[in-house]
C-alpha cells in the first residue's frame, strides 16, 4: 500500500522511534516538544485517524492495551521496520527537495492589487507587528532551559529555521512598506 507522506504521519513515526506509545502520549509529546509549531495536529481525531491509516498501511502496529483506573483503555502502538524505513525515506526527501507548499501569505500577496495601496500598507504593517511578537516568542523558545540546562541545538533546529524565516519575512515587509510610503510601489486597485 502506498502511503501519502504528511508531516503528521512523519511526526508519529518519528516519535515512535523512541519506543511504543499510546495516542495520548504521542499528542502530549508533539505539544511538549513544540512540534505542534511545525506539524498540523489539528484536533485529536486527526491524530487518531492518522494512527488508523498508519496501522492499515503496516507502518505501525497495535500492541498491548494499557489499563489505568484514572483513564480509559489506551492502545500502545509500535513502529514497524517498514514504518522506520518509510520515515527515514520521507525525512531524506523533505530535507533534500524544496517543494512549493502553497502557504496562504504568498497567495494573498498575489491578489493585493485588489486593495488600495494604502489599505495594503496598513494590513502589511499589522502583519509586521505580529511578526515582531512572533520573533520574540521564537527567541524565547531558543533561550528555554530545562532543569537549568539549555536544550540541545539539534532539538531546536526547526525553531531556528522558523526564526530565520520570520526575520526574513519581516525585513521583506519593511522594504515593501518603505516602497509603498515612498510611492515607488503603487497600483490602481481593481479586478485582475
Amino acid at each position: 500500500m502506498t502511503f501519502r507522506r504528511s508531516t503528521l504521519a512523519m511526526a508519529i513515526l518519528g516519535l515512535l522511534e523512541n519506543g511504543p506509545m499510546h495516542p495520548y502520549g504521542l499528542q502530549r509529546l508533539i505539544k511538549q516538544w513544540g512540534k505542534d509549531q511545525v506539524v498540523n495536529v489539528g484536533q485529536r481525531t486527526s491524530l487518531y485517524r492518522m494512527i488508523v491509516r498508519l496501522e492499515e498501511a503496516g507502518l505501525i502496529t497495535a500492541g498491548a492495551t494499557e489499563r489505568d483506573e484514572r483513564y480509559p483503555e489506551r492502545t500502545v502502538y509500535h513502529l514497524t521496520d517498514e514504518g522506520r524505513e518509510v520515515c527515514r525515506t520521507w525525512l531524506a526527501e523533505i530535507l533534500t527537495t524544496p517543494r512549493n507548499e502553497f502557504p496562504e501569505f504568498p497567495a494573498g500577496l498575489s491578489f493585493v492589487m485588489l486593495l488600495p495601496p494604502e489599505a495594503a500598507g496598513e494590513l502589511l504593517g499589522q502583519r509586521r507587528e505580529s511578526l515582531t511578537k512572533r520573533i520574540a516568542e521564537l527567541q524565547d523558545e531558543l533561550d528555554t532551559k530545562v532543569d537549568g540546562k539549555p536544550i540541545p541545538r539539534f532539538a531546536l533546529l526547526e525553531t531556528e529555521y522558523q526564526l530565520a524565516a520570520t526575520v526574513a519575512e519581516a525585513e521583506w515587509i519593511d522594504g515593501v512598506l518603505a516602497d509603498l510610503a515612498s510611492g515607488t510601489l503603487s497600483w490602481i486597485p481593481g479586478p485582475v
